[in-house]
């Protein structure tokens, strides 16, 4: 077996130098994941950004782009069999549009790449809105969320819009930054994903965890939620808590600013239900417990056999935003703001050193007829002047940002 494997590799070398070339420079990753599902990801991932790197990018996304998809389906019965399926269909959706998206948030096509590709991404005990199950990279930069068939119809409704904003607002927002959407079929069994980047730190651990719409009514994590490691906390916590976010003039004109340009775009588009993410970090908690999670994090780039993915941050050694890394050691509570772009420090005078990570999620629900149906049946139940969640989008964002308004201090 092993000279029918060289005399192959002999045969493909001899006919071209440039073939030979190839040949022996490949790398051959494996994709391996416990899921299957993750390992087509990895593999998906790999090739379209493989093969939009011979795409010429254009001067200008035209209507059609809004509109493309690129599908290849595999018959796989040799190629890592341990991890792969046999036959599965991997769909890009609007790939030139996503590739423009990454470039405008500052997301290398390679470093990207790297990020899902080079080692499995971790499944994250949290829950999305209705329960959507979510991964996060393995280096904690990217979040993989699987969402609906009609999550995948109201992207493209909105991404025309979306992608113009984000040109106008050169990036600048607090909204998902949205990076690629995905169909895996597997077995005949089709699961959409789309990734974002991680709202929370690559390197600062976030030790609380809220959820915020600006209504009180059911607004509370619930007693299974609080058993979890990182439990998400909603609205009448934060209040119960005496939470406040401690941030300096500067930063709170520049947060409010955004968030008031966000709630009104998405109140344009109809939709609502989103909340804000606030992760907190803890200055001189994390101190405390820094040493212990280098160790973990080194330990777990040596066990899949790659190479030792450069200390603690987790990142690629090859990728781009590593020198920027490696240049300049980051102390407790310091974070690089081109790669952490939600976090802003706590000001001078907070009870306590922090750092929060604070961004807008879960965008796609749109104002429709069971909106309304969710509406009438609350305002019964709850009376017309209650603080119900199900209100119309230009109720929901202005609530929602009069709220976000009174817990900065």
């Amino acid at each position: 077996m092993a000279s029918a494997a060289s005399n192959l590799a002999a045969s493909i070398a001899s006919k071209t130098k440039t073939k030979k070339k190839h040949f022996v420079a490949q790398k051959v990753k494996l994709f391996r994941a416990s899921d299957p599902l993750l390992s087509v990801l990895m593999w998906g991932v790999n090739h379209s950004i493989n093969e939009l790197s011979h795409i010429q990018i254009p001067v200008m996304l035209m209507p059609d782009d809004f509109k493309a998809n690129s599908k290849i389906k595999v018959d796989n019965h040799l190629f890592n069999k341990e991890n792969m399926p046999s036959h599965f269909k991997f769909k890009e959706y609007c790939p030139l549009v996503f590739r423009n998206l990454r470039e405008r948030f500052s997301i290398d096509d390679q470093e990207y790449q790297n990020s899902i590709t080079r080692s499995a991404p971790i499944i994250s005990d949290a829950q999305g809105r209705s329960g959507a199950r979510f991964h996060t990279s393995y280096d904690k930069r990217y979040v993989i969320k699987i969402i609906t068939s009609e999550d995948v119809a109201e992207m493209h409704n909105i991404l025309k819009k979306y992608h113009q904003y984000i040109v106008e607002c050169h990036g600048n927002t607090l909204l998902p930054q949205f990076l690629g959407m995905y169909r895996l079929t597997v077995d005949g069994d089709e699961t959409y994903m789309i990734v974002t980047r991680n709202v929370f730190s690559h390197r600062l651990a976030v030790y609380k965890k809220y959820d915020l719409k600006g209504s009180t009514v059911s607004r509370e994590a619930s007693d299974k939620e609080k058993t979890k490691e990182l439990p998400t906390y909603k609205d009448n916590d934060f209040i119960n808590d005496g939470q406040k976010i401690y941030i300096d003039e500067e930063n709170k004109k520049m947060f409010l600013e955004k968030l008031k340009n966000d709630v009104e775009f998405l109140s344009q588009l109809k939709l609502m239900d989103y909340s804000l993410l606030v992760g907190i970090h803890d200055v001189e908690r994390g101190e405390q417990e820094q040493p212990e999670e280098e160790s973990e994090d080194n330990d777990a780039g040596e066990e899949e056999g790659a190479e030792s993915d450069g200390g603690a941050t987790g990142t690629p050694p090859d990728s781009p935003s590593n020198t920027l890394d490696s240049n300049k050691p980051l102390g407790p509570g310091e974070f690089d703001p081109t790669i952490d772009v939600y976090a802003i420090r706590s000001h001078d005078n907070a009870p306590k050193r922090e750092v929060y990570f604070m961004g807008v999620i879960d965008i796609l629900t749109p104002y429709d007829a069971k909106k309304k149906a969710a509406h009438a049946a609350k305002t019964v139940k709850h009376g017309s002047g209650a603080e119900i969640s199900t209100v119309n989008p230009e109720q929901y964002s202005k609530r929602f940002y009069d709220f976000i308004t009174t817990i900065m201090s």
